[in-house]
């Protein structure tokens, strides 16, 4: 179980009021490192649990893929937080945590009694994260602090849709739920900032995560362009402006990717491409001609790669210069990188016959390597176990249960 796990986070206790993806992507990163993360889920489940895919063989439908994705290594106790005794039983597991990561609308824990206020006075070295679309007070409060939000609404206003895409008419997320995954990630670090000084001091805090705040701090396109020089960018494709060759090309059998903007790049590219000639050319022999003449640098060596296909080109400039065709998941689950570097483990998935594969962990520990060590918690699966932890006699578990103040698998 979790509570058994190694990994760096070892003896760190998270409680984890998150549904959706932004806070259970903050809590699983500290999860698969070693944090024992108690779930604390309403009695009907995070409602992620409702979302696919599903396999066709599960009937049971505990929990789908998105779920998953960002619940493992998880123990899941559900609580009816809206019943006065649920409230105080959270305030009880409370003592033995070191952090509380949620992400309800602003003031929704507030009236349960589970604000940071009211869980610092049971704690006072409680670091109490929460990740909102537009943050919380201690921040800074925003004009759009009780506006909810998705993962489009973050990449809209925090810059990233205003600069992806072909073209200003046509702006596009960027694919997956980065709106989410990036807070996520900042909320993480964030948490293990605070918790190095409350062990230090004895002083726990508030660590307040907006999801458009962490899109814009990714922005560095948008702030450089408009602080320096005041222009607005606008997106431009798959490039970024200055540099070239640096985007997609065409092939015979489909489009790559590839960059080789600077002048030893530039040069092997050339080399390569059987065009030497191109090195000396008034038109790009710099970096700066190169992006000025960017349209027809691209014609060049396009006369060259629409002629051979992707596979004859991975031969080719495999390990010379920056370069990868546009992968499919089927690439990436076939290509034996994510394979070494451990990046698709797989994990029972109650219902099905077979075990399903999740997105591995990025970050590689030498000494205390986290690990994707169990599959995400059935609801309520862990509530008997870990109110007994916590010292809760078996009667009044049983009371609580029959009361239907929480829920046990």
């Amino acid at each position: 179980m979790t509570k058994h796990s190694t990994g760096s986070l070892k003896g760190l206790r998270v409680l984890d009021l998150t549904h959706a993806l932004a806070g259970p992507f903050c809590s699983q990163v500290l999860a698969d490192h070693g944090a024992d993360v108690i779930k604390i889920e309403p009695i009907e489940g995070d409602f992620f649990r409702r979302i696919g895919p599903f396999r066709d063989d599960d009937t049971k439908r505990h929990f789908g893929g998105l779920f998953q994705s960002c619940n493992r290594n998880k123990r899941s106790i559900a609580v009816n937080l809206k019943d006065p005794d649920g409230q105080a039983l959270v305030r009880e597991l409370i003592k033995g945590a070191d952090a509380l990561v949620e992400n309800y609308r602003a003031g929704v824990l507030d009236k349960l009694n589970l604000g940071y206020e009211a869980l610092k006075a049971v704690k006072p070295s409680l670091v109490y994260t929460s990740v909102r679309g537009f943050g919380d007070k201690a921040g800074g409060q925003s004009p759009y602090m009780m506006w909810p939000a998705f993962d489009i609404v973050a990449q809209a206003m925090g810059g990233w849709m205003g600069i992806t895409g072909e073209d200003a008419d046509h702006p596009y997320k960027v694919g997956g739920g980065v709106g989410d995954t990036v807070p996520g990630l900042f909320a993480a670090f964030g948490t293990m900032a605070a918790l190095w000084h409350a062990r230090a001091t004895g002083e726990g805090q508030y660590v307040d995560i907006a999801m458009t705040d962490s899109v814009l701090a990714m922005s560095e396109l948008v702030v450089s362009q408009y602080s320096y020089r005041g222009i607005s960018p606008v997106p431009v494709g798959n490039g970024i402006p200055g540099l070239a060759p640096f985007g997609t090309i065409k092939v015979k059998d489909g489009v790559i990717a590839i960059a080789a903007p600077h002048d030893v790049q530039w040069a092997e590219l050339c080399r390569l491409i059987g065009m030497p000639e191109l090195i000396t050319d008034a038109r790009f022999n710099s970096e700066g001609a190169r992006w000025e003449n960017n349209a027809a640098l691209l014609e060049a060596i396009e006369t060259f790669t629409r002629t051979r296909t992707k596979g004859e080109l991975r031969i080719l400039f495999g390990g010379r210069v920056p370069f990868s065709p546009i992968y499919t998941a089927q690439d990436i689950f076939e290509d034996p990188h994510f394979s070494a570097r451990q990046m698709l483990p797989e994990v029972e998935q109650p219902g099905s016959a077979r075990p399903v594969a999740v997105p591995g962990i990025p970050v590689k520990l030498s000494a205390t390597p986290g690990a994707v060590r169990h599959r995400a918690p059935l609801l309520g699966e862990h509530t008997r176990e870990i109110l007994a932890e916590f010292d809760m006699q078996a009667p009044k578990i049983k009371a609580l249960l029959e009361a239907g103040t929480i829920f046990a698998a």
